[in-house]
């Protein structure tokens, strides 16, 4: 960031974020179930990254992360256990010749798999740490990616889920530069006709377990996603009837490496 010339700078420093809707340029598809908002990492990448830095990605999914890598010039290191979806974004990124980018498939809870994975990874941006560190986790217990039984995305038991999730966080902690910073997208779930705040439980198992300082909280609604939009009223019909909230929003947690 250029900072002499500041007021021309066009990141959102506030902690509500709305957008309109899905930003559908470049490579960008919406093809994936709860795929990433591309408007997500790229205000982060910009925020907290340089052009050439190294951006980690825990559950790389259908490329959104890593197509805003290619477009803002900065080096991709991704995971995904969905072998699929890898050879989809590969697809997609077999022109791509401004950066160096890399997608395992891996099982990014496994300290000594991600470990051997990662290294590799860095190697051949010739690092020994990763920049920045986003991780846009699967959403537990509603859709199944794969059948992996790997998968957090098939896990329904809320803490079994976490200490997973924390595992993966945690691993890719270790290689996360001092003083850089990594980012969390999380939302809240219903579990037996109650909410259970799943964003902060999560948000709180990674400050009990991580040396971090917590930079921001972040919540994100974008309009455009309620829906097959036609739909609208009988969901409005649904919550009036019964006593529930439509969720309309996900929490972005920014962390600081201690």
């Amino acid at each position: 960031m250029d900072m002499e010339d500041w007021k021309q700078i066009d990141l959102n420093v506030d902690s509500l974020w709305l957008i309109p809707e899905r930003a559908k340029d470049g490579k960008h598809k919406n093809i994936y179930h709860g795929n990433f908002v591309p408007q997500i990492p790229n205000q982060l990448i910009r925020r907290y990254t340089n052009v050439g830095d190294v951006v980690l990605e825990l559950f790389s999914g259908s490329g959104t992360t890593l197509f805003e890598c290619e477009a803002l010039c900065r080096n991709y290191i991704g995971f995904d256990i969905n072998e699929k979806i890898i050879d989809y974004v590969n697809d997609q990124m077999k022109d791509c010749s401004v950066i160096n980018y890399t997608i395992k498939n891996t099982d990014v809870t496994n300290k000594k798999e991600f470990t051997e994975a990662i290294e590799e990874c860095l190697e051949r941006v010739d690092k020994q740490q990763v920049d920045f560190m986003i991780a846009h986790p699967p959403y537990l217990d509603i859709v199944k990616f794969t059948e992996d039984d790997r998968d957090l995305s098939r896990l329904s038991d809320i803490g079994l889920f976490i200490e997973k999730l924390v595992a993966a966080i945690t691993n890719g902690f270790r290689y996360l530069k001092k003083n850089g910073y990594f980012a969390i997208v999380a939302g809240d779930v219903y579990k037996k006709s109650e909410v259970v705040p799943l964003a902060f439980l999560i948000m709180n198992a990674i400050k009990q377990n991580l040396k971090v300082k917590m930079k921001g909280i972040i919540i994100k609604n974008i309009e455009g996603n309620r829906g097959k939009l036609g739909a609208q009223d009988i969901w409005k019909y649904r919550a009036l009837k019964s006593d529930y909230f439509l969720f309309k929003h996900e929490y972005i947690f920014v962390f600081k490496k201690m």
